[in-house]
């Protein structure tokens, strides 16, 4: 039997109630498919790096029904590499409400605080443009056909970083965005840590046994003229680098839900827009052969889907060794997954991008840009650039 959707009525709170209510600490998630604001800590789910998360989950989410706990969920972010570390609870609390709208933040989101903030680039541009090239080289030798290479800002305040009015600026940039804000503080920090953004990118979906995926790749910054953003969504439909690397992407998304699905529906991709970028976007759907299956579950769907070549790149192994190479800053959290499951299998994960991790006066934003045959790293840098505005139009600052 399929669980309740986020936005019933048993208890009912308006989604501006449950923004203004989010404090560090507790998980908050927004989406067109509702909101959710998880406060407390029933039990923590513990995996072993490199475990399944999704059996772990399963059996937590049976333990706290045996409990007594009323319709348990699994909530919380899993980082990028397999052995990255995971932040998983079942909370004590649960309240539901309705998908946000242009209206929901209103009152929460002021304006960015004026205050002095210094901007370090891990690794600075110029050598980040290397490597986008170093790694072009591994494309013409045949070693992968993509590899998305990140780069990161670290932002230093002069005092520390509240994460609530951050969160209801993104919320209010962008209500259709998957809006979330985890506690991923781990034993021995220093400070605690939050991550936090507004992911463009729906991994996976479910409600009872319908699955959704929403893969992106191929993107163009938005602009402020119009007719300018026009002829960039007429170019990003018709440009042959970007349908080829999102291809790649949508190939290895189907093949890997196929097995599972007793039809599967993969249309023509089209172009999405966020606040900042305008990206090519596939929508499938599926229908899931044996929904009780625990491979079935959201969270194990979500693992088996992760990473796609949208955050990663072809062949998986491969181009994630790579980025080892080339990449300064381990990605820990960024590009991973951010979203919840409950113990009949539905719910709801994204990708963890547009994203930014604040512990105290620090926040660190992360940015990627696929490469494929024919990238050019000076717009590869580019596109990072559109991508940070997200996270630092709502800290108020330029890179």
């Amino acid at each position: 039997m399929s669980s309740p959707v986020l936005a019933r009525p048993r208890p009912q709170y308006d989604a501006a109630d449950l923004l203004t209510a989010y404090l560090p600490g507790s998980f908050y998630y927004s989406s067109p498919r509702g909101t959710l604001l998880a406060d407390g800590v029933h039990a923590v789910v513990a995996t072993e790096p490199g475990a399944s998360r999704a059996g772990a989950a399963t059996r937590a989410l049976a333990d706290a029904r045996a409990a007594g706990l009323a319709d348990p969920i699994v909530a919380g972010a899993i980082g990028f590499r397999p052995d990255d570390e995971a932040s998983l609870v079942v909370p004590a609390l649960v309240r539901r409400a309705p998908a946000p709208d242009e209206t929901t933040a209103a009152s929460a989101a002021s304006a960015p605080a004026r205050a002095s903030r210094v901007v370090t680039a891990q690794p600075d541009p110029a050598d980040y443009v290397e490597a986008v090239r170093k790694a072009l080289l591994h494309i013409e030798t045949g070693d992968i056909d993509k590899v998305v290479l990140a780069r990161a800002l670290d932002v230093t305040a002069d005092a520390p970083v509240a994460v609530p009015p951050l969160l209801a600026r993104l919320v209010r940039a962008d209500p259709a965005a998957h809006a979330f804000a985890v506690d991923v503080t781990a034993p021995g920090d220093p400070a605690a840590r939050t991550l936090f953004g507004a992911s463009p990118e729906l991994l996976i979906s479910r409600r009872g046994r319908t699955v959704t995926v929403n893969p992106l790749a191929g993107s163009r910054p938005r602009s402020a003229d119009d007719a300018e953003n026009r002829a960039r969504i007429d170019d990003l439909r018709t440009a042959a680098k970007d349908r080829a690397e999102h291809d790649l992407v949508i190939h290895q998304v189907a093949d890997a839900l196929r097995p599972l699905c007793s039809d599967l529906d993969v249309p023509e991709p089209e172009v999405i827009g966020t606040p900042t970028m305008w990206h090519l976007s596939t929508r499938i759907t599926g229908t899931l052969a044996e929904p009780d299956d625990p491979a079935s579950s959201s969270l194990a769907l979500a693992e088996a889907l992760h990473p796609t070549p949208a955050v990663c790149g072809v062949p998986t192994t491969t181009a994630r060794d790579v980025i080892a190479d080339l990449e300064p800053v381990r990605r820990g959290y960024y590009a991973g997954l951010v979203g919840w499951t409950d113990a009949d299998g539905d719910g709801e994960w994204v990708v963890t991008i547009r994203c930014a991790e604040a512990s105290g006066r620090s926040v660190r934003v992360h940015a990627g840009a696929g490469i494929v045959s024919g990238s050019d790293p000076e717009a590869e840098l580019a596109e990072t650039r559109a991508k940070f505005r997200t996270l630092l139009d709502a800290l108020g600052v330029s890179e």
